[in-house]
C-alpha cells in the first residue's frame, strides 16, 4: 500500500472542493433558470388611507423675490396640499416646473394645475429620498401662477 505524499492530498482535496463549487453553482443556475420570477402586480387595490389622500410637496425659489415660497405655501395649504419643507434653489430658473418624485404623475399634474404651470412643465426625477410626491419649482414667471394672479 502506497502513502501518498501531501501534495496529492492537498490536490485532491482541491480537485474536491471546486468539483463541489461547481456543482453548487449550476445548481443554483438550473433552479434560477426553472423557478418563475416573483411578480410585483398587487391582485386587489388597496385601500387608501386618509393620509395618502394628501400630495406632500416642497417648493423651492428660483426666481429670487424674498418670501415667494412662503407664499405659495401658504396657498397650496388653503387647498388641501401638504407642504413639507420650503427653501431656495440653486439655479434661478425662467419657467416654473413641476418634478414628479415617486413615479405619480397624475399627482404632479394636480399640483401644477393647482399652481397654473402647465403639464409641459411637470417632469419625472424619481428621488424617494425626498420623502415628498412632487417638487415645485418657482420660476420668473411666478407673476403668472395663479397664488400670484388672483
Amino acid at each position: 500500500m502506497k502513502i501518498l505524499s501531501k501534495n496529492k492530498i492537498a490536490n485532491y482535496s482541491l480537485i474536491a472542493s471546486l468539483g463541489l463549487l461547481v456543482i453548487l453553482m449550476l445548481s443554483s443556475f438550473v433552479i434560477r433558470i426553472t423557478t418563475p420570477p416573483i411578480s410585483a402586480a398587487v391582485d386587489a387595490p388597496a385601500k387608501i388611507s386618509e393620509i395618502e389622500q394628501f400630495i406632500q410637496v416642497n417648493v423651492l425659489n428660483a426666481c429670487g423675490k424674498t418670501g415667494l415660497a412662503s407664499e405659495v405655501k401658504n396657498y397650496l395649504l388653503e387647498r388641501g396640499f401638504d407642504v413639507v419643507e420650503i427653501g431656495n434653489y440653486d439655479v434661478p430658473l425662467e419657467n416654473s416646473v413641476v418634478i414628479d418624485r415617486v413615479g405619480d404623475v397624475n399627482s404632479s399634474r394636480k399640483v401644477a394645475y393647482a399652481m397654473g404651470i402647465k403639464d409641459s412643465f411637470v417632469t419625472t426625477e424619481i428621488d424617494s429620498a425626498l420623502y415628498v410626491r412632487s417638487t415645485i419649482i418657482v420660476g420668473k414667471d411666478y407673476f403668472t401662477l395663479k397664488p400670484f394672479s388672483e
